[in-house]
């Protein structure tokens, strides 16, 4: 019998979480009252369908006074025959009082005060599952498919996951340094395709604008001291249990020498083991729209 318990943060995606593995075959239940988890398991694993083999449970903040109960029923899953893992979703406080107020979505522990003390008080009372997770997804730059090809690695693809997602991301001084951003390059120092005719026009991701801005020694040497820094610094971030790193290189207009040594540090960035990467061009086109992919 195989169980997933999905949890964490409300407003982090577990509704998404449980959609996908639906669609993979897994028998999904949400909000099920603890007490009846271990019965609930018994009762699918004396089922003769295979897909009752595979099962996922919601469990959150709406169990209310009965969460510390969950605590000796996964002690006890753990030591049963159940192959029993934990996901827990997570964002910044942020990201997800932003998404309440999109969505005019009232938060469980609301009651009437503001969703920051909720959200606040929420992270306190799931700290004990985020301590017990095997995956922790941080879905505070995640769209929701992008959320969804995550959870496909895991579940679906059963490759091995990393907890640490790296947001490689480029953009103009001129509309602003990314809020967000945990490190900040500035990359202004270097020759500037802008103004050659032939390259204006382009982006960093044309191979005629990269080639420009890396066939000077200062760029080369650039690449390499900011890859090998950035090298030492991930398995330190994950040592501490950071599990999101948003890493942000600016040039003027966001345009061409930002995005090529975004792609840089992207492509470097993917030969580490201990985390994953994604790439956003956020002022590339001028009209802010998101341009990235995974891996």
């Amino acid at each position: 019998m195989q169980c997933v318990i999905v949890t964490g943060m409300s407003g982090a995606g577990k509704s998404t979480a449980l959609k996908v593995l639906e669609d993979d075959g897994y028998f999904c239940v949400d909000n099920l009252p603890i007490q009846l988890i271990e019965k609930f398991i018994e009762l699918a694993g004396n089922r003769k369908e295979e897909e009752q083999n595979r099962i996922a449970i919601g469990i959150d903040i709406r169990s209310g006074e009965d969460l510390p109960l969950l605590l000796p029923v996964l002690d006890r899953l753990r030591c049963s025959r159940v192959s029993l893992r934990i996901l827990f979703l997570e964002a910044s406080d942020d990201t997800i009082v932003r998404r309440f107020k999109e969505t005019r979505r009232t938060h469980p522990l609301t009651r009437g005060g503001r969703i920051g003390t909720a959200v606040a008080a929420e992270r306190e009372k799931l700290r004990f599952l985020k301590n017990r997770a095997d995956y922790i997804i941080d879905t505070s730059q995640l769209l929701t498919r992008e959320l969804k090809i995550e959870l496909e690695k895991i579940f679906v693809e059963g490759r091995s996951f990393r907890n640490m997602m790296v947001t490689v991301l480029s953009f103009g001084f001129k509309f602003g340094i990314p809020k967000d951003a945990d490190l900040v390059f500035d990359v202004r120092f270097l020759p500037n395709p802008y103004y050659v005719d032939s390259l204006r026009n382009l982006t960093g991701r044309d191979e005629p604008v990269r080639d420009y801005v890396m066939e000077n020694d200062t760029a080369r040497e650039f690449r390499s001291r900011l890859v090998d820094l950035i090298r030492f610094l991930i398995p330190n971030y994950i040592r501490e249990g950071r599990n999101q790193l948003i890493i942000a290189v600016g040039c003027t207009g966001g345009r061409h020498r930002s995005v090529v040594f975004a792609e840089e540090l992207y492509h470097a960035i993917l030969e580490l083991p201990d985390c994953g990467v994604r790439i956003e061009h956020r002022d590339m086109e001028h009209d802010n729209a998101r341009k990235h992919y995974d891996a």
